[in-house]
């Protein structure tokens, strides 16, 4: 039992992890997979899992060509770098992960700049990004080269986008000659809750990322796909920025496992934290728009209930349930492969607990 379940140093024992889809754990199988995987020398092109990975993840997508990086924010990195020259700008929404969770990596890494819309939970409007795209105005501004989507939008709640929507910004952006990036982390499960094929979404764009870390449930690892000629430039930026491995077939067959078993599951996954979801609206009126709730994520709003974010999550954890405040008011709760029905059943039996009887009710 690992010291998360167990409790250690006398912290409470975790009975229901729903912090975030990356703290799943491969299990045996996939462990399996990892340990007999042949593999080579990455670096020299020389690993076959590592390239059986992306090809298959880029025909899913429907592009020519996949790179496997180490994590989701250089898999977007390397997609910004690519279309964006230093001095040139990246737009999306105010809560876009590349924006708000990177650090400033586009900045730092690129030279780049960057602006943003404020949207609904993330909602994408094609409207929004044409009120920022800038172009042809030569030395005098600063010319839009990318618009980044995300699909599903974490901070927004699982949200997901679309596909219509993204077709309008296409074609805006093909008359403009400004790139388009899919921050598709989670883009599985917008594949899932919808039925479009993923390759419908990917398509629209000159790139994609997807991570296979999240509900997926390997255990390291994002692809970044596109044109041929693109991805063999994201390689080489790949090594500057250190990402270049060695025997990552490894980390590839687990990846490969999860395609296999894991996509489809995603439907349970929505399914308990749909029932979460309308346990906690009916023992808290407020706290739960159910009409946000489409996929593996739900936001909820404790300050209804009277609580602060920080101290909501603080009391749920002393009771087995952890989980994130994403504002001083709102909270993240995230199914994965690794939250049962038996631990669903604890999380609503402490969160409705805490938002009917408020903080009040515990005496602060």
């Amino acid at each position: 039992m690992s010291s998360a379940a167990s409790g250690t140093l006398g912290a409470p024992a975790i009975r229901a992890d729903l912090l975030s889809d990356t703290v799943t754990r491969p299990g045996f199988a996939m462990r399996e997979a990892m340990a007999t995987a042949i593999v080579g020398d990455d670096v020299f092109g020389e690993d076959p899992t590592l390239r059986e990975l992306e090809e298959r993840v880029a025909e899913l997508l429907g592009h020519e060509a996949g790179l496997f990086t180490p994590s989701g924010s250089m898999a977007n990195q390397l997609g910004v770098r690519l279309h964006v020259r230093p001095g040139e700008e990246l737009i999306g929404d105010s809560l876009a992960h590349v924006l708000r969770a990177e650090l400033g990596a586009a900045a730092v890494l690129s030279g780049i700049s960057s602006r943003t819309w404020v949207s609904e939970r993330g909602r994408f409007r094609a409207a929004d990004a044409a009120s920022l795209m800038i172009t042809g105005v030569g030395p005098y501004q600063v010319c839009t080269a990318l618009l980044i989507v995300e699909n599903t939008h974490n901070f927004g709640g699982g949200t997901v986008q679309s596909l219509d929507e993204i077709r309008r910004a296409r074609e805006l952006t093909r008359e403009h000659r400004v790139a388009m990036h899919l921050d598709g982390a989670r883009l599985w499960n917008a594949h899932v809750a919808t039925g479009v094929p993923l390759a419908d979404y990917g398509r629209e764009f000159d790139t994609v990322s997807v991570c296979l870390s999240k509900g997926l449930g390997a255990p390291v690892g994002s692809v970044l796909v596109g044109g041929a000629d693109a991805i063999a430039e994201a390689r080489i930026w790949r090594k500057r920025f250190g990402g270049g491995m060695r025997q990552a077939g490894i980390l590839a067959a687990a990846g490969l496992w999860a395609l296999e078993h894991h996509i489809d599951r995603l439907s349970v996954d929505h399914a308990r934290a749909r029932r979460a979801a309308e346990a906690m609206a009916e023992a808290s009126p407020g706290s739960v728009d159910l009409a946000t709730v489409e996929t593996n994520i739900v936001i909820v709003d404790v300050g209804a209930a009277g609580w602060a974010a920080p101290e909501f999550v603080a009391e749920a954890l002393t009771r087995g349930v952890r989980s994130y405040a994403i504002s001083p008011r709102l909270v993240r709760l995230v199914w994965h492969l690794d939250v049962d029905d038996e631990a669903t059943d604890h999380a609503i039996d402490v969160l409705t607990s805490l938002l009917a009887r408020g903080a009040a009710g515990l005496g602060r």
